[in-house]
Order: structure tokens, then sequence, then C-alpha cells
């Protein structure tokens, strides 16, 4: 008996929807087995990644809060994706677009109309957007991979966080602590909806994940960006240029990973620490595969990393894994999710020797 892998004439589209599916599956059981051979109660630390955020009303707003920013992101990140552009460098722009949003409040401390508001939330979305032009230019003209410049330049933005919030913007009344001084309320994004716990994040993300879903599914620029992924031969043909794609999805990804830095620094922290860097930027990588680059699925999958984030706290305080665990479950989510990807272009196809059994 022989299996084979057999090319589909197309991606089968049930495939696409199974597989992820399956891998959060199989990320449970696997995850289940491994913690029981460490000693850990296994199917308890699965209960606690994975229900109790879900069945624990007071666990909500903890996940709409850290599924809001992974949504931004994860959404620009598809762009890239599926025109086959590869930015790994988010959590750099995440951090450059609240550095740019804190600068404005920085130089208008005393200010209390809204608009300041709006002046840091642009200002955020052209930080990280400019942020990202960097990989661009060096993929464009000098030919640099965007995998290498952009991963690199993350830890070119932690150290300018650094140097910002221990020298210049460091707060004089923060007793030498590395943190910059707290935003005033005109500075700070006040719930969208009084008298709720539903983060202002969330009402971005979901009206972002529309507006994205219109691009990608209606709009010209859409399909320009998926014939550059699936058939960049084809789209030079048909008249797409390869470096403006090139640029426009990295500074789209670059602008929304800003926005989602300064959305988390005007709504949750309200201000810059070296506790900023949350690694949102990394685990939205995840979050746009396991969603499939589609925006509604990524919608979805920015609720499944966000509540493996918030089990995994809940299972360090009950089960006492380590700190480590919840990035062990994305890293096999995201191994599983790809490894599915063979069954999406491939059917499995199994051939019994005859002439043997004869």
């Amino acid at each position: 008996m022989r299996i084979n892998f057999e090319k589909r004439p197309e991606p089968s589209k049930l495939m696409q929807v199974a597989t992820p599916i399956a891998a959060v599956v199989l990320t449970m059981i696997i995850g289940a087995i491994l913690f029981d051979a460490l000693g850990f109660d296994g199917q308890r630390t699965i209960k606690e990644f994975f229900f109790t955020p879900v069945l624990s009303s007071y666990k909500w707003q903890d996940v709409a809060t850290k599924a809001a920013p992974l949504i931004i992101i994860a959404l620009g990140l598809s762009l890239g994706n599926t025109a086959k552009v590869w930015n790994i460098g988010a959590e750099g722009q995440y951090i450059v677009g609240a550095i740019a949003g804190a600068g404005v409040a920085y130089l208008t401390p005393n200010v209390t109309g809204h608009w300041v508001l709006v002046l840091m939330l642009i200002a955020g979305v052209i930080g990280g957007a400019v942020y990202a032009a960097i990989p661009a230019i060096l993929r464009t003209r000098f030919k640099v991979n965007e995998v290498l410049s952009s991963l690199m330049l993350v830890y070119v933005s932690l150290q300018l966080l650094s140097y910002l919030i221990t020298g210049p913007w460091k707060d004089p009344n923060g007793h030498n602590f590395p943190q910059t001084a707290a935003f005033t309320d005109a500075q700070l994004l006040p719930r969208l909806i009084p008298g709720t716990s539903i983060p202002p994040g969330l009402i971005f993300a979901i009206v972002l994940t529309i507006v994205f879903w219109v691009v990608m599914k209606r709009s010209l620029y859409g399909f320009n960006v998926r014939v550059s992924g699936a058939a960049p031969h084809a789209a030079r043909y048909g008249g797409f240029n390869a470096n403006q794609t090139i640029w426009s999805t990295l500074m789209i990804s670059g602008g929304m990973a800003g926005l989602a830095g300064i959305l988390e620094a005007t709504s949750q922290l309200g201000q810059l620490n070296l506790g900023f860097p949350s690694g949102y930027g990394f685990t939205a990588i995840i979050v746009s595969f396991l969603g499939r680059l589609n925006p509604i699925g990524i919608f979805i999958a920015g609720f499944v990393l966000a509540i493996t984030s918030v089990g995994g706290q809940v299972a360090q305080t009950t089960v006492h894994v380590p700190s480590a665990a919840g990035g062990i479950f994305q890293a096999l989510m995201l191994f599983l999710i790809l490894a599915g990807d063979v069954l999406v272009r491939y059917r499995l196809r199994i051939q019994r020797n005859l002439g043997a059994a004869a």
C-alpha cells in the first residue's frame, strides 16, 4: 500500500475551513498529552486554557481587550501575506506607532480639545506605516528580503522606546521609573459605549474587519493583491506593478500595527513604559494564518488566540504551568495550521499493491 499526494486542480475550500478547526482541536489533544508527560494535569490545563475564559463571564472583557489589537494587526498582515509579502516586524511597527502618538501627547500636555486624541491616532498610523516603509525601500531598491529587515527593525524600535522613556520623555514625577508622564483625560480614548465594558479597540476591530472584507472581496486593489500572490506573472501581464504592491501592503500593515499600538496606549495603559511591548505583533501572524487570510476568519481567530492568552494566565495560577506555556500552544497551533496547508493543495491517494496481493 502506498500513500501519494495528488495536486488538486484548485485549493479545497472545505479544507481551508476544516484545517484551522482541526489545528485547534489537535493542539488541545497534543497539549494535554505533553503536559501530562511533564507532570501537570493535562486535562485541567486544557480546560483552563481554552474553556475557562469563555465560560467565565468576568474574563470576557480581558478576552475582548486582547483580541482587539490582534485582529487589527492581523488584518493588515493579511494583505501582505496574500500577496506573498512577509511583514514579520509588526511588533516594531506597533511600538513605533505608539511612540509617534505619544509624541503628539508629549508636545501638547496642556491642550484639552479632543482633536488631540484624533491627532494621536493619526500619528500612530503614520508612524507604523513610515516604519514599515523601511523594509519596503530595502526590498524594492536593494532586493533585501523583508522577512529579515522587518524582524531586525523590531529590536531597533525596542531600543528607541527604551531611550525615550529613560531619557527625554521620562516622567520627572515618576519616582525614577522608566515611563512617560501619564496621558491627560483629553489624550485618553473614552469608552465608545458608556456603561459597558467593551474596550474601544474592539469597535475599531469590528469596523476594520468590514472595511478589509470589502477591500479584499469587492475592490480592484483586493484583486491585485490576490493575483500578485497567486500568480505574479499573470499580475505583471495584467499591468499590476509588483513594487507598488510591496509598498502598499507593507505600509498598510505597518499602519494597522501602529494604530493598534496607539489604541493600546490610549485605552489601556495611559502612558508608555518598558512593559508596553506585548508580543501582539508576533501573535498576530498566527491569527492571520489561522483566519486563512480572510477578514471574517481573522476576527474569529483573534478571539481564539486571545482566549489562549487569557487562559494561559489562568492556568499559571490554578495549574501552575510555566508562563511560556501559552507560547507553546500558539507555536504548536501555527505549526499544525501550516502542516494542514498540504491538505488544502493536495489530496491523499491510497494505492494498493494489487500485484503483491495476488
